[in-house]
């Protein structure tokens, strides 16, 4: 079995200690980190699978250390812990690139059945080995996507998308013009029978503020209402 290394971000020690004992124990590397500058430094020097991420840290939260983190183009998946249970809080997360949210105290195999799964869906999409003839980079319209890098232009001008806005973007693209309901989105990009009409707003919206000219009237992602959603390139 190919390991997985995560990234714990935590002040607390006693939380770092405790994760980090419960990844051991299901063979999953850890590296802790009490501080934000310490986190970055890690990702300065090392790649992780995913990072579990808490949000209330002093000196700099979780939210802005993970808008940091999007801002350096390190795309590796996030689940962001926290003892904050408002919707408010899941949304604003999930808005700045994180892939998950937990809100403490959590189940620890639930943590580790999501660790798994996220990262099994990463490898599959950036490792999976294509054929020799495969493309790497496509074009639908005005937008070009590398796969390799996970790169997207627009008319030649590159736009910073996080892994899972790449992930529903290139869904889109693939399938231009075809009407998508909430569920059939949510099982086809996060591989669930269980949509989150939360998380599909909120991911909807920001892949428009990043690829529309006017997200409020967009022109490529459209709502279809009380339908779902059609793409056009």
């Amino acid at each position: 079995m190919t390991t997985i290394c995560v990234l714990v971000i935590d002040d607390e020690q006693s939380v770092l200690k405790a994760v980090s004992a419960v990844l051991k124990r299901e063979h999953i590397d850890a590296v802790c980190a009490q501080s934000s500058q310490e986190a970055l430094d890690y990702l300065t020097v090392q790649s992780f699978d995913i990072i579990l991420l808490d949000i209330m840290m002093p000196k700099q939260d979780g939210f802005s250390l993970l808008k940091e983190i999007r801002s350096r183009r390190i795309l590796t998946p996030v689940i962001l812990l926290s003892g904050r249970e408002e919707d408010s809080a899941q949304v604003e997360g999930l808005g700045l690139g994180a892939d998950d949210y937990m809100t403490k105290p959590f189940s620890k195999t639930v943590l580790v059945s999501k660790i798994r799964a996220i990262v099994r869906r990463t490898r599959q999409y950036a490792v999976h080995p294509r054929p020799a003839a495969a493309q790497t980079v496509i074009t639908h319209g005005c937008f070009t996507l590398h796969l390799d890098s996970q790169q997207v232009f627009k008319d030649g001008r590159e736009i910073y998308l996080s892994s899972k806005e790449f992930s529903l973007l290139f869904f889109f693209a693939e399938n231009a013009g075809t009407l998508f309901t909430k569920q059939q989105i949510f099982s086809k990009v996060w591989k669930s029978e269980t949509p989150d009409d939360n998380t599909i707003l909120v991911y909807i919206k920001r892949l428009r503020d990043k690829i529309e000219e006017n997200p409020s009237k967009p022109k490529h992602l459209t709502t279809v209402w009380g339908k779902g959603y059609q793409f056009f390139p």
